[in-house]
């Protein structure tokens, strides 16, 4: 079992304040609570992660890959690992949290998740 980073304990705080700010900026965002903020902050940790790691390997396939076919292989994969996310997102988000969370739609998520990218890469550059 991984052990917990305090780069991963930053992160969580990061995507905490950007959900709570989201919440606050756009009506289409809604969370009930603090807690449902901090669980789905935990979430988009974990699925962002995964994607993170799933578009590093599949680059890198693009990168080293010899033929045509691979290339255009990854590509399709990483535009599909792409959207897939935002809907695993929404999707994984019904159905731990139910209605007490809504990230609203396709669009409201994708501006979400470059902004916890963007919070999280500005966050820990300021550390280092």
């Amino acid at each position: 079992m991984p052990r917990i980073r305090a780069t991963d304990l930053i992160d969580v705080f990061v995507y905490t304040v950007v959900l709570g700010t989201f919440t606050q900026l756009f009506p289409q965002v809604i969370s009930e609570s603090f807690l449902t903020s901090l669980i789905t902050a935990v979430l988009l940790k974990v699925v962002l992660e995964v994607v993170v790691r799933l578009k590093t390997t599949i680059v890198t396939r693009f990168k080293n890959a010899d033929s045509m076919r691979v290339k255009v292989v990854a590509a399709v994969s990483l535009s599909l690992v792409g959207g897939g996310s935002k809907a695993l997102i929404l999707w994984l988000t019904d159905v731990i949290l139910g209605d007490a969370v809504y990230l609203g739609g396709f669009f409201a998520v994708t501006l979400l998740v470059v902004t916890l990218m963007l919070a999280r890469a500005g966050v820990r550059r300021l550390v280092r």
